[in-house]
């Protein structure tokens, strides 16, 4: 692991890295998406830009609303801090801050979300790729089998060896991206999304088994109970389409890139 590389005076963080890259992978992704859709691919960068604002934000609201005892006797001083971000927060405010940029340029109702599937799935999985180079905890419960790793340098350090889940969690979500990104003229609009909402919901659900996270309620930890409302969201929309034969595109349309409506 590396969590720092020094570059004559400059000291850079391999996750900081790990992240700009996610977003930059995931714009470019955008922007071939755009361009079989007939949109100008520039507006990808204002997605993602939109998207990295909008969850620094939202994901700093939810710190200080979880740690409100803590913050509360210098607010603005910990509103500007550098430190303190909360993954589900900084989601639902990329959420928000993507939709009013869609609803500026004109791409409304699920198109926004079958847009930001593939995008969402790619960015976790260069994001996690930064969590093992840092050993920034992300890691998994002890274990002694064959590929096991310790992370006696990361920033979170341990010297037994555990589970390398930010290696499953790469090589899972990278699978997911692939697999959304051959399906995305296949299925029909709010497909691609719930299809990611599945996915991505039993990703996280099954690699919490083996993560050091605390159990929240029910046996499971926070980030399972997310997991298990975004399967069951997902699940639920596309079992009503499919009985609704409505999740396929439909086959005269299969070979041309779905159209974005505005």
């Amino acid at each position: 692991m590396q969590p720092e590389i020094d570059i004559g005076p400059v000291t850079l963080q391999t996750f900081g890295l790990c992240f700009a890259l996610g977003f930059i992978a995931a714009g470019a992704v955008l922007a071939r998406r755009l361009t079989e859709l007939s949109r100008p691919p520039d507006w990808a960068y204002e997605m993602v830009f939109a998207a990295l604002i909008g969850g620094v934000v939202g994901a700093r609201i939810d710190f200080l609303i979880q740690n409100w005892s803590d913050v509360s006797d210098d607010l603005l001083g910990n509103i500007f801090s550098g430190s303190g971000l909360v993954w589900f927060g900084g989601a639902i405010g990329g959420a928000v801050a993507v939709v009013a940029w869609g609803a500026w340029r004109g791409i409304r109702g699920w198109a926004i979300a079958d847009l930001a599937a593939v995008p969402l799935a790619l960015g976790y999985a260069i994001g996690r790729i930064g969590c093992q180079f840092s050993g920034d905890g992300d890691y998994g419960q002890p274990w002694d089998g064959p590929w096991a790793m310790a992370y006696p340098e990361g920033t979170v350090a341990t010297d037994v060896p555990v589970h390398p889940t930010p290696i499953y969690e790469t090589l899972a979500m990278g699978l997911v991206a692939y697999t959304l990104w051959r399906l995305r003229d296949r299925v029909a609009t709010g497909m691609l999304f719930a299809l990611y909402l599945v996915l991505a919901g039993t990703e996280r659900l099954l690699i919490e088994f083996i993560r050091r996270n605390d159990d929240a309620a029910l046996g499971l930890t926070q980030a399972q109970l997310i997991s298990v409302a975004m399967i069951l969201v997902g699940g639920i929309w596309i079992a009503a389409r499919v009985r609704a034969g409505t999740f396929a595109r439909p086959a005269a349309d299969a070979e041309a890139p779905a159209t974005t409506p505005a």
